[in-house]
């Protein structure tokens, strides 16, 4: 035997559930009232024929009746009309002995009555069910007494056919309010149906299901940051990857919560909190450098936004040093370019016989190029740091700003523990560099002076410069991302000094600024080492 299957829409199964919740509530219902109003109505019909009997045996015109030499002449008319007029189905009256004076059918009269009249015979008054000439019934006897003797019995009784009707009209009643409220249900049904329908793309129940697992598990499994944000600009959702790239652990709840509660960088939230799309914008945390995208959910009303967050701090550490790498490119260029002319003056001098000469102006300028290398060198021991210098060195004379290092210079090789990255120092002290150069090119003997030493248990890094300096109402906003008093070139500005910060703040040290003694701006970073190292001054 094949049971129907059951519909596979969310609606036809909200229908179905609905109506054998129906039918069933109502069959259940319907069989209780049933069996209560069977009770009740019997019990009804008994206190009924119960009143109406004890009415016809306390009838003075009853007694008289009875004493007559017909009593069924007087009776059978009076019994009739209280029939008819107390709505009961037969009144019977008869003598002590149950020989019938009255009854519906008249044929019966002078038979003796059927059902017990034992009770009533002794002075009670009794009910019972009992199937008699007209059918089952619910039936009082009770005597007619006079002088405390009994000289007739009076019956009457209501079919059980008419109390079963009675009830069947109640039940029927309640079949029709069923129905009335499964048709009501079936609309429901259609109208919600309709709605989650629009709201839900035309997809059932199952297909739902298959999206939900889709989501879960394309949302772990995107190595980006996802974040979705509701009308209120509340966290609806976020994935691992974002968790990492927001810093928002495990063990803090973003869900629900405010993205202004969430302890990010002002820029970063304002992006975040913005109505409008924000393409490709760079937003620095304090340990990563972010690309955000915005993008708002479409659909009439405010319905959130969804944030991708890319993490780019790896690529744009390599773009600074591909930057350091090109500038050096350039820088050995122009420098191979200046020893082609040196050389060829070299060459002709001695075709013309100056040999002296030719020697004098070759060891001056290896004299020269030593001095720098020999200067860098012995300021700075670290060979990278003194790498970075020496091409960031020949960077600034190719722009027309002489870079030096100042005589507290002293930075022996060893001395800086593993926890100083070189890739950090090299973005710190290289972003400085030029950022001072970009400021000192084109004024009044440009230069650039950089300090570096350690000290007790911390490394100091200064770098000033003869530009215009820094507006001290600026003094805090140059380290925000996007900030730049220069125009913005193809890659953008704004983002050096930022990154400087974040270093900074991430090796848990100080940055500050200030006006150099040459006019412009100083720089100075001081950064813990973890272990005291010697050094002086």
């Amino acid at each position: 035997m094949r049971f129907p299957s059951l519909p596979r829409s969310l609606a036809g199964q909200l229908f179905a559930m609905q109506a054998v919740l129906i039918a069933v509530v109502v069959a259940g219902y319907a069989l209780f009232t049933y069996v209560s109003d069977t009770r009740q109505a019997e019990d009804a019909a008994a206190r009924h024929a119960t009143a109406v009997a004890r009415s016809i045996a306390d009838s003075p015109s009853v007694r008289a009746a009875i004493h007559t030499p017909d009593p069924t002449k007087d009776l059978q008319p009076y019994a009739m009309q209280v029939m008819r007029d107390a709505d009961v189905d037969f009144v019977t009256i008869m003598n002590p002995s149950g020989i019938r004076w009255t009854h519906p059918d008249e044929k019966q009269i002078g038979r003796h009555f059927l059902g017990r009249i034992g009770p009533a015979q002794h002075g009670h008054t009794f009910t019972e069910t009992y199937t008699g000439t007209l059918g089952a019934s619910v039936r009082a006897v009770t005597p007619v007494e006079e002088n405390g003797r009994v000289v007739g019995l009076v019956s009457a009784g209501i079919k059980v056919e008419a109390i079963s009707e009675r009830v069947q009209d109640q039940v029927t009643a309640l079949l029709g309010v069923a129905g009335g409220a499964l048709l009501l249900g079936a609309v429901g049904t259609y109208v919600i149906n309709a709605r989650l329908r629009r709201h839900t793309h035309g997809m059932n129940a199952g297909e739902l299901s298959r999206m939900h697992d889709y989501h879960q598990a394309a949302l772990h499994a995107v190595r980006e940051g996802l974040l979705m944000l509701d009308g209120q600009y509340r966290v609806a959702l976020i994935n691992d990857g974002g968790r990492e790239l927001l810093g928002v652990g495990e063990e803090e709840d973003a869900i629900g919560r405010s993205v202004a509660d969430l302890g990010l960088p002002a820029p970063l939230t304002g992006a975040l909190l913005a109505s409008e799309p924000r393409v490709d914008e760079v937003h620095l945390t304090a340990s990563r450098v972010l690309v955000v995208n915005t993008s708002p959910v479409s659909g009439g009303e405010r319905r959130g936004t969804v944030v991708t967050l890319r993490d780019v701090t790896e690529l744009q550490s390599l773009m600074g040093e591909l930057d350091s790498e090109r500038g050096f490119t350039q820088a050995l260029r122009s420098q191979a370019h200046e020893a082609a002319n040196r050389l060829h003056t070299v060459v002709s001098l001695i075709e013309l016989g100056r040999a002296q000469e030719a020697v004098d102006f070759a060891t001056a300028e290896l004299e020269l190029a030593q001095t720098l290398t020999d200067q860098v060198v012995a300021a700075v021991g670290e060979p990278v740091l003194a790498a970075l210098l020496l091409g960031k060195t020949a960077q600034a004379n190719e722009r027309g700003v002489e870079l030096v290092m100042s005589a507290d210079s002293r930075l022996d090789d060893g001395l800086l523990p593993p926890e100083l990255s070189a890739r950090d120092l090299v973005t710190v002290l290289g972003n400085l560099i030029d950022n001072a150069v970009d400021a000192a090119q084109g004024s009044a003997g440009a230069r650039v002076t950089v300090t570096a030493y350690a000290s007790d248990a911390e490394l100091v890094l200064r770098v000033s410069d003869t530009g215009p300096g820094v507006d001290p109402a600026h003094a805090d906003l140059v380290f925000q991302r996007g900030f730049s008093t220069k125009p913005a070139g193809p890659g953008g500005r704004g983002l050096g000094l930022a990154l400087v910060r974040q270093a900074v703040t991430r090796l848990g040290g100080t940055l500050t600024v200030a006006e150099s003694e040459e006019g412009g701006a100083v720089f100075e970073v001081r950064l813990p080492l973890r272990t005291p190292v010697g050094g002086s001054r």
